[in-house]
């Protein structure tokens, strides 16, 4: 009796080490690397995941890169992660890496998104309200469209419709700019009442903020029912099999459009940093940690969610 229960002690002994739940992460995955783009629905996403790691015993690192750097890295093994995939986009990018196993795709981390061409709702109501009406409004327009930063997909889908004259876009020009300058130079035309098209996308703050409306008919230009979006977490190749518990936190990073919608306002509006962002977020939502660390644990092999709320102040 006392041989069968030593032996049942051992026994479970062995398999709590040897479960994944306890076991410690590799060595090498202490510095989780991140590619930030520079867009503030990305930024947010990747601090909540590096603000997690930390808490979890982690080194993130983030960078921020341009989204033709972004690919590179990882399919050079630069960059470990990145949060930040819009897709169908990026697809012409994506596509090829992904089919030659070049980068590896982990999850949807945001559906119900969108992007495409929008305009003043003064200008929609005036009857800019198709891609096919934009060349009507050429001369109000002063021949301008405006975009984000240079080598982003969506630029390059502009720049493809003014060459080809899609939609009779042939003669305009394409303004490249940051989100932020983007933004301030579509809020000045608003102001003005002046008509501008411009990129447009959500979640982001712009939608509630300014008086806009996405054109319709694009011929999904931007994507399938005009340019509904999906956000896709991307890796290096191999890196979730060789760190597994960061690989089950990005499984399980899931956002949604309303959660992003408010990070983003917090940041862009009222000016709070995009780590003070997130964390009053989780204040108000610390639920949602359950599901995020779910299989997850601190880098040394201990229980999550105690050590996150710890970290984090919750």
């Amino acid at each position: 009796m006392i041989l069968r229960s030593l032996v049942a002690c051992l026994s479970l002994s062995a398999t709590l080490l040897g479960s994944p739940a306890f076991a410690s992460e590799p060595a090498a995955c202490a510095k989780p690397r991140f590619s930030d783009v520079g867009w503030t629905d990305i930024t947010a996403t990747t601090t909540i995941a590096s603000q997690i790691l930390q808490s979890l015993g982690y080194k993130p690192e983030v960078s921020v890169l341009s989204v033709a750097i972004t690919f590179k890295a990882l399919e050079n093994g630069d960059r470990d992660i990145f949060l930040g995939n819009w897709m169908p986009l990026q697809e012409p990018t994506q596509g090829p890496l992904v089919k030659a196993g070049k980068v590896d795709v982990v999850v949807d981390n945001l559906k119900d998104a969108r992007i495409g061409f929008a305009t003043s709702k003064e200008a929609h109501d005036a009857g800019l309200k198709t891609y096919a009406d934009i060349a009507k409004f050429k001369d109000q327009l002063g021949g301008k469209l405006y975009g984000i930063e240079a080598g982003s997909g969506a630029n390059n889908t502009i720049s493809k419709m003014i060459t080809e004259d899609t939609f009779g876009l042939k003669g305009f020009d394409l303004v490249e700019s940051s989100e932020q300058g983007m933004l301030a130079q579509v809020s000045q035309k608003i102001r003005m009442k002046q008509p501008v098209v411009f990129f447009g996308w959500r979640p982001h703050p712009m939608n509630v903020n300014l008086p806009i409306a996405y054109l319709s008919n694009g011929n999904d230009v931007f994507g399938p029912n005009d340019g509904g979006a999906t956000v896709v977490t991307l890796t290096r190749p191999g890196y979730v099999k060789e760190c597994p518990n960061v690989g089950r936190l990005l499984t399980n990073l899931v956002f949604d459009v309303a959660m992003e919608d408010r990070l983003m306002s917090d940041i862009l509006d009222k000016g709070m940093t995009p780590d003070a962002a997130v964390r009053a977020w989780l204040k108000e939502n610390p639920a949602v940690l359950d599901k995020w660390l779910a299989g997850v644990t601190t880098f040394d092999g201990k229980p999550s969610v105690t050590a996150v709320k710890s970290g984090l102040g919750l």
